[in-house]
């Protein structure tokens, strides 16, 4: 009895103490590893700027989920971070069992996307976390600072993106161990053509508001689009309001829209707080949503530029009173009018959403008529003492522009948004490095 009770005690210890060792792994899996960071770097860093998940994150989740890109998923379908088809998937699929049971408790398969380039499914990947359909589970991580590895692995756990319960250790020991962090730095990647053909950069199509789109991770022409997805050209320029020419070039990453937008928004928020930069065209193709319907319901023009800080509404019955168009005396970057075929304007109307259409929206330009010279006085008496000189005014002298920073964003990102340089804006704030807050009020020009 004694051996038996000595060999129980010695295996619950061992036990014990292999529950607490650190992950370790072969010299091999770390060669594999390190080649894998050597691969993926660059489109993680580019991602980060894109989106603001860190590229230490993104990175450790990708050696996990693909086993450093030598999974079924990774090799087959070029899927590294096991994302499923979902209803509104319309690409290549691979069926693989998972976690998926039929109504009787039998496994089924399952459906992953397949992706022509790996690269797209890091795309996809930002793309799953940021969906505003998923802001409820997923928003708070990007009001944490892009460098906090450590609250990004245990939020990820919290937000049920994993079931293992030591998913934050795992993704922290590889990020430590390979110093992941390091690729977390802002302003250290510049725009690159990619070179994959446009073709395999997709990143498949995506779905918000329940309306699918398109995304490229290079700049595509819209007659390619519409033979990769199947849609008409002339039903895409209808659906996108940008969209006004057949041989049009559409940038990277914008969202090219495959369905009629939505009047209104049908997920769990209702407003939408303004970033500086934005224009209701932003907003409205973040969260599928018409223009039309967006400036309606704020009482706003279809090219009106929110300030920053303003609520803008996204369902429901109209505001009472519009968004304020300036703040602090900043003056709206001029918007180029988006150019659509004569339209007849249409009577008022109730639509779905419950908010009475009044008719034309109302222009937030209102021409301030030009105030009448004053009357100039002939002096009694010669002036003996020549008046001062003042040094002319320039009449077109350029506004003062400011950005307020939000989670995720870095010197690099805003530099490219408004077309200037990092060493610009560090001089305009006299910044000593590349270190910004949430909030800070940064000038631009």
């Amino acid at each position: 009895m004694k051996p038996f009770v000595c060999a129980l005690l010695c295996l619950i210890t061992a036990s014990s103490l292999s529950a607490n060792l650190p992950f370790t792994w072969t010299a091999e899996e770390n060669s594999e590893q390190e080649a894998y960071i050597e691969r993926f770097k660059r489109i993680a860093m580019e991602e980060m700027e894109r989106t603001g998940v860190p590229a230490s994150i993104k990175l450790a989740q990708g050696i996990l989920e693909s086993n450093s890109g030598k999974s079924y998923l990774a090799r087959t379908a070029k899927n590294h971070f096991g994302i499923k088809c979902g209803s509104n998937w319309k690409g290549d699929a691979v069926y693989r069992e998972d976690d998926d049971y039929d109504s009787s408790g039998r496994l089924t398969k399952s459906c992953f996307r397949r992706y022509n380039d790996a690269d797209a499914s890091y795309v996809a990947h930002s793309e799953f976390l940021r969906d505003p359909n998923k802001a409820f589970r997923y928003g708070f991580l990007f009001r944490l600072e892009p460098t906090d590895y450590k609250g990004w692995a245990k939020g990820l756990r919290k937000a049920g993106y994993a079931t293992n319960p030591r998913y934050p250790e795992l993704l922290i020991t590889l990020i430590e161990r390979h110093r992941l962090d390091e690729y977390d730095v802002p302003g250290e990647i510049d725009p690159i053509d990619l070179e994959v053909p446009v073709e395999d950069a997709i990143t498949g199509i995506l779905n918000t508001n329940d309306v699918n789109y398109y995304v490229s991770q290079a700049p595509v022409n819209l007659q390619q689009v519409a033979q990769q997805v199947d849609v008409s050209v002339r039903r895409l320029l209808d659906y996108n309001e940008k969209l006004v020419s057949e041989n049009q070039t559409v940038a990277a990453n914008e969202r090219i829209y495959l369905q009629k937008k939505r009047r209104s928004y049908r997920g769990s928020e209702r407003y939408h707080t303004v970033m500086a930069g934005e224009d209701l065209y932003d907003i409205a193709q973040r969260y599928g949503i018409r223009v039309k319907n967006l400036a309606r319901r704020n009482r706003l023009g279809e090219q009106a530029r929110p300030a920053a800080g303003e609520q803008v509404k996204l369902r429901g019955w109209r505001v009472r009173n519009p968004p304020d168009l300036t703040r602090n005396g900043a003056t709206p970057d001029p918007v180029n009018p988006i150019t659509r075929p004569d339209r007849t304007i249409e009577p008022a109307t109730t639509d779905d959403d419950g908010f009475l259409d009044m008719g034309a929206p109302i222009s937030p330009n209102t021409p301030i008529p030009e105030p009448k010279p004053r009357p100039t006085v002939e002096p009694e008496q010669p002036v003996v003492t020549p008046p001062a000189t003042t040094p002319p005014t320039s009449p077109n002298q350029p506004a003062t522009v400011y950005h307020a920073v939000t989670a995720g964003e870095t010197l690099y990102a805003i530099s490219r948004r408004y077309g200037v340089t990092v060493d610009a804006i560090r001089q305009l704030n006299a910044l000593t490095g590349n270190t910004i807050s949430v909030g800070q009020q940064l000038r631009i020009r």
